[in-house]
């Protein structure tokens, strides 16, 4: 079996999803449906419907959540070193080809979202950056072509997802 490693955040942010899922969204959707049963004729009834796809679609994300939780194995980043990249670093690094600073973090698969600056350690992007020290260059092979980079800073500090 696969494994997930996360963060101690990524944890407790999927298992709140997971439980809100099966305490709040899943019971008010089985009385939404229970209720559009009542009304009548199931064949022109699009509240029956509309309920009945919520409750699968809800069904099959508590599935999902419930397989990553199964392989998570939470990593905490803060008990690292962080003289190199590793998993749970944050990194600043320069562009040098377009004289860019960008500030990345190092996380789980599952807590990955390149607009608030987490990238996930299988990226490709990580997978060159993990073991360089501050101060190092690096010529990265990304999807876009290769890219330059100097790293400015390596350092820990808590994620908030």
């Amino acid at each position: 079996m696969d494994k997930e490693p996360m963060t101690r955040v990524g944890y407790t942010k999927i298992t709140g999803e997971l439980e809100f899922l099966k305490n709040k969204e899943r019971p008010e959707t089985v009385i939404a449906l229970d209720e559009a049963r009542q009304l009548g004729d199931l064949k022109e009834n699009a509240e029956y419907h509309a309920a009945k796809d919520k409750l699968a679609l809800i069904d099959a994300q508590i599935a999902e959540l419930g397989s990553i939780i199964s392989k998570a194995i939470i990593i905490d980043p803060e008990s690292l070193p962080h003289d190199r990249i590793s998993f749970g670093s944050t990194v600043e690094l320069l562009d040098l080809d377009k004289d860019e600073e960008f500030t990345y973090s190092i996380v789980g698969g599952v807590e990955s979202n390149a607009e608030k600056g987490l990238i996930s350690f299988n990226s490709p992007l990580a997978k060159q950056l993990l073991g360089k020290e501050e101060g190092e260059e690096l010529t990265a092979s990304l999807p876009g072509g290769e890219t330059t980079f100097e790293i400015l800073n390596v350092y820990y500090k808590e994620l908030e997802l």
